[in-house]
């Protein structure tokens, strides 16, 4: 019987290996593209062809593209001031689909000299006046930040960093004592 089912069981696996798919749901999923929706699951196998075939990084700022300039990168509308340093891809994804932001990006997934040279480069062509930090907040992105600033060394360039501190609806007694601490020093006048 195990043998009959290969192919089903791979198909398990294949969607348990996904990030925060367990067993049970990787089951569900692959005997309803097998069996209940074979049309959709056609349709999923062809789109993750499609993705993995055209999807690539943008040369410029490095996230998501088919071409090799993103939407994102190619828009002159955009406000070539502000460039957000980012830790993936799928931070860009975030802003976009908030439209809270009309600025530029920069992927930072590793830092090493050739990435800071780029994004000096960046900085340049953008001429952009103000560095905005979109990192995970902890001691090692604090720590980046200054490495970064410190790289750069450019006095008309401003550097901020994403506000943090107490989330809206999260009772006081349920905050860590770093959050608790960065939301008193930031605090605002009401």
């Amino acid at each position: 019987m195990k043998k009959d089912l290969e192919k089903f069981n791979e198909l398990v696996e294949a969607f348990n290996k996904l990030p925060g798919i367990g067993k049970k749901s990787a089951t569900r999923f692959a005997y309803f593209v097998s069996l209940q929706d074979t049309f959709g699951g056609l349709k999923l196998a062809q789109c993750i062809e499609d993705a993995v075939r055209f999807i690539k990084r943008c040369e410029r700022c490095g996230g998501l593209s088919e071409n090799e300039i993103c939407d994102i990168c190619a828009d002159t509308t955009r406000d070539s001031s502000l460039l957000t340093i980012v830790e993936s891809p799928k931070d860009i994804l975030t802003f976009e689909q908030n439209g809270i932001y009309d600025g530029f990006y920069f992927v930072m997934e590793e830092v090493n000299e050739e990435v800071i040279n780029k994004l000096k480069k960046t900085i340049t062509i953008n001429q952009t006046t103000e560095v905005i930090f979109a990192f995970t907040p902890g001691l090692n992105s604090d720590a980046l930040m200054i490495y970064i600033e410190d790289k750069i060394k450019n006095p008309d360039i401003k550097f901020s960093k994403l506000a943090q501190g107490v989330p809206t609806g999260v009772s006081l007694e349920n905050v860590d004592m770093l959050s608790l601490l960065k939301a008193f020093e930031s605090r605002t006048k009401t």
